[in-house]
């Protein structure tokens, strides 16, 4: 089920569950998933793609090893908030994905989630090579933490 809101996909939720952040890209999918309390989002992994399918049933089997309980996709806007092809694409992953799980799915503005995971790879003095590696997943981290910030704020987030 794609939410149409953060605060629906909020609602969706069960407690003291993780949920997952995904940076959809056209080679890769950077992988961040939450602590229990849904407070901190956590770089896990970046999966090459190949096709919908293997990518999907690889990424649905990874979810439910680390016991997401829903999805968080970064939707990659214009910088002046318009759509374009890669929206496009995102949303369509969306919409395939939901013919695989029953897990609930939100979008989450992901403008300079890129550049900001870049930067604090550089300031942690990563090399180029583990850069490479890893931006794809500190992007999901990005991503994630972004919505768990969020539905902290809207009071949403696991109960204590």
């Amino acid at each position: 089920m794609i939410c149409d809101s953060i605060e629906a996909f909020a609602a969706t939720l069960p407690p003291n569950r993780a949920i997952a952040g995904l940076d959809f890209g056209d080679k890769t999918i950077g992988i961040a998933i939450s602590d229990l309390r849904r407070m901190v989002a956590t770089p896990v992994e970046t999966l090459r793609r190949v096709k919908f399918t293997e990518d999907a049933t690889r990424l649905l089997a990874l979810l439910a090893t680390r016991g997401a309980h829903g999805i968080v996709l970064g939707l990659p806007l214009n910088m002046d908030g318009s759509t374009g092809p890669r929206v496009q694409a995102t949303q369509a992953f969306a919409r395939n994905l939901t013919r695989m799980t029953d897990l609930p799915i939100a979008f989450w503005d992901e403008r300079l989630s890129t550049v900001a995971a870049e930067r604090a790879l550089l300031e942690a003095d990563t090399s180029r090579k583990r850069r490479k590696e890893v931006i794809d997943a500190v992007a999901a981290g990005y991503i994630l933490q972004g919505a768990l910030d969020r539905m902290g704020h809207m009071g949403n987030g696991v109960q204590a």
